[in-house]
């Protein structure tokens, strides 16, 4: 098995290696849960790293959203160089799930539009899953959903090898098995193309190479990898996994065992219904289904394939279903997973099947699905939680749940590398709250720092917003109608100083990393429930400590007891790193980090379009717009700037088509 090699210039601290120590500890002494309880900027995520390294075991890691799910795989990524970390999240960039409403009779058909760059990343998830042992994937709550049949998609595997003997129409037969299109005209993920004895393979699950056999008669002569934009030769190789272009791939046999079971299924239900009398519902659910039954037949697909998993995957009725879980326990060996702010994932994966079972319900009673539509569902926590993994549970604020699994396994990461202290905390007026805010934000902003505004409300964070703005400060707001891809970009012109302020409600609170803010302010901090509970203050607080001057401003009429416990939280960390410090002879320095800038891309497809006419533009200049069009679109893709990525795809597309 491949190591796990850290690539970093700073070593733990003294408060990090106790945590690594305690942890590793644990886990190899056969404890399957323990928490880690960090203050926000101790290092949490490079205690991780830590963790992994030392255990040296697979490792899935979770997050409750995808834009921590994105820092932290930029983040590992940078720790782990040489091994393999992966990205697992939703492929969906829409999604509006099938849905049925039966007291207006309104029936909601599933609409989703299916991000390409994420759906290959989340094949390559599951192909190194296969292949390789130093695996690290960052996860959001995808993970906890239905997959395909792991064994199924490994029997799938294609394994190719120089010099054996290969019918080429076999090879292409298998391909098509494979779900791999033949396409001659347009190369692009998933496809593969003929030339005589050449046969192109563009793996799902690559990026700019593909893969090209040279054949000798029903023998394999050459294989090698090339750019599939300059068609240039990159590497030789003598062997070569391929993998199919879905999870949800399944064999003849399988498929045709499918299908009879889905037919008996619907005869069944047919006579339930018919015996009710529900002649509508039985004739809707009869239509729907031979269709889907015709387009599997033909295909092997249908729309809304997802919801016959039970019978694709060949498990019974309430069974557990697959998912990216089960990729890592097909191997049999020990593996990790670490579930990041894990006082909100938790929470989160516990509701999850609740929600889908209830939708799918109505589907199944009005004839709009089959009862087995209710097996394609995300995991129940039980499931979840009952996993042959070892779990490590990452929090500031770790809930009884964590802390009750863990029976004593709990380490403490109280100082900060930095020597950052828990910020300071006054209490203000809430009368004047508005004023007096805008006073304190002067002097901050004049020393070239940020201010961050939590609200309870999306009125008083637009109508604050528009106030601040015409007193002169530069301010934005957040809240959740903004989607996620405007929010990063907020969260960078925070950062760069695009603007000085923002509003926001409960989005500012977990795994944000933001050195530039020194204030903290909390508006009606004394109106009790979820946006003022102690877990929620101490998360917000939090986003203050990685500044030296870090400060936290209250707005209150009085002092309730979330607010009492988040003080004495706060204050009583902050004296025990005083302490240390002093002890120490550390000065507190800001915390440092790179901003992950966004890209500003000339579309140059658009500029030769105002100046020049595409078609009679010789065919070698169209071919290097393209060329620096790709470079810029993959480029995009990497930082998982995937919104400026799709528009370069489409313009390349446009180039191409001439």
């Amino acid at each position: 098995m491949k190591n796990f090699e850290i690539s970093s210039k700073f070593s733990p601290s003294p408060d990090q290696a106790n945590a690594i120590d305690g942890i590793v500890e644990s886990i190899r002494s056969g404890s399957s849960y323990q928490t880690l309880l960090g203050v926000t900027g101790s290092g949490k995520t490079f205690t991780m790293a830590n963790v992994i390294a030392r255990l040296n075991m697979p490792t899935l890691v979770m997050t409750h959203n995808k834009s921590l799910a994105a820092q932290l795989y930029s983040e590992f990524k940078g720790f782990f160089p040489n091994n393999h970390v992966e990205y697992f999240i939703s492929y969906y960039d829409y999604y509006q799930p099938e849905a049925y409403i039966p007291r207006s009779d309104l029936y909601i058909e599933k609409d989703s539009s299916v991000n390409e760059e994420l759906e290959r990343l989340r094949l390559s998830a599951t192909a190194s899953l296969l292949s390789f042992d130093d695996v690290i994937t960052i996860a959001s709550v995808s993970a906890n959903y239905g997959l395909g049949n792991p064994s199924e998609y490994q029997g799938m595997v294609l394994y190719l090898k120089t010099g054996e003997a290969l019918n080429q129409r076999k090879l292409l037969s298998k391909l098509v098995d494979m779900g791999y299109k033949r396409n001659d005209a347009y190369f692009d993920r998933g496809d593969f193309r003929v030339n005589g004895d050449v046969v192109d393979i563009y793996p799902a699950y690559y990026n700019d190479e593909a893969l090209r056999i040279e054949f000798f008669g029903d023998e394999i002569d050459e294989m090698y990898h090339f750019d599939v934009l300059d068609n240039k030769r990159l590497k030789s190789i003598g062997k070569f996994t391929l993998y199919a272009t879905s999870q949800f791939i399944v064999g003849d046999d399988r498929l045709k065992i499918a299908i009879k079971q889905i037919e008996a299924e619907l005869d069944e239900r047919l006579k339930e219904f018919n015996e009710q009398g529900k002649l509508v519902e039985a004739q809707r659910l009869k239509q729907r289904v031979e269709f889907d039954l015709e387009m599997l037949n033909s295909t092997g697909m249908c729309k809304g394939v997802e919801n016959y998993a039970r019978h694709l995957t060949g498990q019974a009725p309430g069974e557990t279903p697959y998912s990216l879980f089960d990729y890592y326990e097909i191997s049999g060996k020990d593996y990790l997973v670490i579930v990041d702010e894990s006082h909100v994932s938790l929470p989160q994966f516990r509701g999850m099947y609740a929600g889908d079972k209830s939708r799918k319900e109505v589907l199944v009673e009005y004839g709009f699905r089959l009862p087995s539509a209710l097996d394609n569902r995300p995991l129940k926590f039980d499931e979840f939680i009952n996993k042959r993994a070892k779990f490590l549970f990452v929090s500031a604020t770790p809930n009884e749940l964590e802390l009750e699994l863990s029976k004593g396994h709990v380490y403490e990461q109280i100082l900060r590398p930095t020597g950052l202290l828990d910020p300071i905390i006054e209490i203000k007026d809430s009368d004047n709250q508005v004023e007096i805010l805008f006073d304190e934000a002067k002097r901050v902003i004049e020393r070239n720092e940020r201010v961050l505004v939590t609200v309870l409300t999306k009125k008083m964070a637009e109508e604050l917003s528009r106030y601040y703005t015409e007193l002169g400060i530069k301010v934005k707001y957040m809240h959740s109608d903004i989607d996620a891809i405007e929010r990063n970009e907020i969260i960078r012109g925070l950062r760069g100083g695009n603007f000085d302020m923002l509003i926001g409600i409960n989005l500012l609170r977990e795994g944000l990393d933001l050195p530039e803010v020194s204030l903290i302010a909390i508006m009606d901090a004394d109106k009790e429930g979820f946006l003022r509970s102690t877990t929620s203050l101490i998360q917000t607080m939090g986003r203050a400590a990685r500044n030296v001057n870090g400060k936290v401003m209250m707005f209150a009429k009085k002092i309730t007891k979330s607010m009492q416990e988040a003080m004495d939280t706060t204050n009583s960390r902050r004296k025990i790193q005083e302490e240390y410090n002093k002890v120490h002879n550390i000065t507190p320095k800001s915390a440092s980090r790179n901003i992950e800038e966004s890209l500003h891309i000339e579309d140059e497809g658009e500029l030769y379009r105002k100046n020049k006419n595409l078609e009679k533009m010789p065919a070698a200049e169209r071919a290097k717009i393209v060329k620096e069009l790709r470079k810029q679109m993959l480029e995009a893709a990497s930082k998982l700037e995937f919104e400026k990525a799709a528009a370069l795809r489409d313009e390349i597309a446009k180039l191409r088509k001439l």
